[in-house]
């Protein structure tokens, strides 16, 4: 198992477009994607999981992650939040 501290950088949150690009990001591991903030932890593969996370711009969010590609998914899920996710907004 890998963790790692990521921050909100979209200036808008953690809106449906960014979860959803976030729940894509997750859904392309074997492993186990996990993310959350305040102990909450939830499915980076379920929408309805990330939104309810209601992560607003410079939230810190942990991401948990295990199994067999867990090393190249954190890396890769680290990078997708310091890149916006390379949304325009």
């Amino acid at each position: 198992m890998v963790e790692g501290k990521v921050k909100v950088e979209n200036k808008n949150g953690m809106h449906l477009r960014v979860a959803n690009a976030l729940v894509k990001a997750a859904g392309k591991w074997k492993s186990i994607v996990m993310i959350g903030r305040d102990g909450d932890m939830v499915n980076a593969k379920s929408m309805l999981g990330v939104a309810g996370l209601g992560a607003e711009y410079g939230s810190e969010l942990l991401l948990n992650i295990e199994g067999e590609d867990e090393q190249e998914a954190i890396d890769s899920m680290i990078d997708q939040f310091k890149n916006k996710f390379y949304l325009d907004e």
